[in-house]
């Protein structure tokens, strides 16, 4: 098997990592606004940059799942039993529904409050008419899968080190090939 058939394409690999990056920055910019005080420049500014990363992690992640569709996946070696399978394949689908839903429930949160809805210097319309009842729910909706996201991410980083040092398969070695993947 040769090496471009051992790992993910090359837009798979940095989509993904991409996606982290921008998970990381979504998180730390809403989780950090506290070190500033309400309505400073600086927490207005941390909370665009949330709004902002949050609506292209969105639009990242269909471009992941177009690109998916159309990718060779490389096999696991040494190939894992059937319902090992199908729980790698329900975390993957309970996180590209989580990387899906939460950009949307901000989206719908920014509308209801009456919030501007900024995105790389343009500003998007509404989705539904303001709401602060409606708000506050999807607020709580938001915050809560929010939190819960940090488990789902645990648990595919347990999982991918886990399949590595434990298992010792190549599935983490398929999203890492200029890493520690292999070259032959």
């Amino acid at each position: 098997m040769s090496a471009s058939q051992q790992s993910y394409s090359v837009w798979m690999l940095r989509l993904h990592w991409l996606t982290v990056l921008l998970l990381i920055t979504v998180y730390a910019s809403i989780e950090f606004r506290g070190v500033f005080e309400k309505g400073t420049v600086e927490r207005d500014l941390i909370k665009e940059v949330h709004f902002v990363l949050g609506l292209s992690l969105w639009c990242i992640t269909w471009l992941r799942l177009l690109i998916r569709r159309f990718s060779f996946i490389p096999v696991i070696e040494p190939a894992p039993k059937t319902i090992v399978i199908k729980i790698a394949a329900l975390m993957h689908a309970v996180l590209y529904i989580f990387l899906l839903l939460m950009p949307a429930l901000g989206y719908l949160l920014l509308s209801a409050s009456d919030h501007v809805i900024p995105f790389w210097g343009f500003q998007l319309p509404a989705l539904i008419a303001p709401d602060p009842d409606l708000a506050a729910s999807i607020k709580e909706v938001h915050e809560v899968v929010g939190k819960t996201g940090y488990a789902f991410i645990a648990f595919h980083v347990l999982g991918a080190l886990a399949h590595h040092y434990i298992v010792k398969d190549n599935t983490l070695k398929r999203m890492l090939p200029g890493l520690f993947g292999s070259k032959s």
